[in-house]
């Protein structure tokens, strides 16, 4: 099983986090996404902001976060913002 750090964007404090959040693997955090595993953090640490979720998606895709499409940003940023109440279901 690789470790969480082979993937891009992911550096060994975001590799704890998501165990902690029950995420151990790249394929494990394939399977959740990046909007199902930014949940489970932003559950366990309110503090983690919309970077982060940009680095799970680019870490997904297998792309520098800075490199994801304005689109994507902007679903992204989408998410987050009604997860932090300034916008309908964050699902």
């Amino acid at each position: 099983m690789r470790d969480l750090t082979s993937m891009k964007n992911i550096g060994t404090e975001m590799a704890r986090k998501l165990a902690a959040a029950g995420i151990r693997s790249p394929e494990e955090l394939a399977e959740a996404g990046a909007k199902e595993a930014f949940f489970r953090l932003k559950t366990r640490y309110p503090g983690v902001c919309l970077v982060h979720l940009y680095a799970l998606e680019g870490a997904v895709r297998g792309v520098d976060f800075n490199a994801l499409p304005p689109e994507t940003k902007a679903d992204l940023k989408e998410f987050s913002d009604a997860l932090k109440g300034k916008g309908g279901s964050p699902r």
